[in-house]
């Protein structure tokens, strides 16, 4: 199974530690584009309009900086690199072995900086938005389009593709072919506090349950064992399963 999770805006880094070694990340076939990303980025980041042309506010230039050295901060795993409100209900340090197993073979972070990774995955912490259009780039999301079916459809193997992620990240990724067949997307009623903290119960609920899932009606009556749900099939073609969850 392949959870899509998005990453948080929010983001933190060990205070000691070697730094990361992108040789060692899951999906090493987007090694390129990564280093392409990172090098972008990092000249736009030691500009004088760098919180400009990263869409951010002048108050946050601390975390910009951060961009400057993702060669030599300490790694740390992208399990406690994010942060926030949906991965506080993730809680994926209070998982039982079995689980954490599952949700390090089943979560996948959707990055604007590295593609997608795993939670093991040690990174550091960086501020980059897959709506941006980095100057000397492009639009972000664009640079990830064209490689990101190569790793992540094989990821899904024959299950369910459990879409948590928001409409900016959703962009980078669009299944297609057989695997669009078994995507679906978890949305959640309400302000945008509830639909993080929900979808990240939804995500800990698979991963402690352990059920494989291969159908979107089978995703349905398992993540109805603890939520309210309402599964809708596609508008279109090419379109996913739409699957409302609400918290009981």
């Amino acid at each position: 199974m392949l959870i899509l999770l998005p990453p948080s805006e929010s983001k933190a880094n060990r205070r000691r530690g070697r730094p990361a070694d992108p040789s060692t990340w899951s999906f090493p076939e987007l090694a390129a584009t990564r280093a392409l990303v990172a090098r972008h980025l990092r000249e736009v980041s030691d500009s004088p309009t760098a919180t400009a042309d990263l869409g951010v506010s002048p108050g946050l230039s601390d975390e910009v900086a951060r961009n400057l050295v993702l060669d030599s901060a300490p790694a740390t795993p992208a399990a406690e690199v994010y942060t926030g409100v949906l991965y506080d209900a993730l809680d994926l340090a209070s998982m039982d072995p079995a689980a954490r197993r599952r949700a390090n073979a089943w979560l996948v972070v959707v990055s604007a900086l590295h593609g997608a990774v795993r939670p093991k995955d040690r990174i550091t912490a960086y501020r980059l938005s897959m709506d941006v259009n980095l100057p000397g780039l492009g639009p972000v999301a664009s640079a990830w389009r064209p490689v990101l079916d190569g790793v992540l459809a094989p990821a899904a193997g024959r299950e369910v593709v459990v879409d948590c992620r928001s409409s900016t990240y959703a962009v980078a990724w669009t299944p297609t072919g057989e695997v669009a067949h078994r995507w679906v997307q978890v949305r959640v009623p309400g302000a945008s506090h509830m639909a993080k903290h929900t979808r990240g119960l939804v995500a800990r609920h698979l991963c402690v349950t352990g059920q494989r899932v291969r159908t979107p009606e089978r995703l349905a009556a398992v993540v109805g064992e603890a939520f309210d749900v309402d599964l809708t099939p596609p508008a279109r073609r090419g379109r996913p399963w739409v699957l409302d969850v609400t918290a009981r």
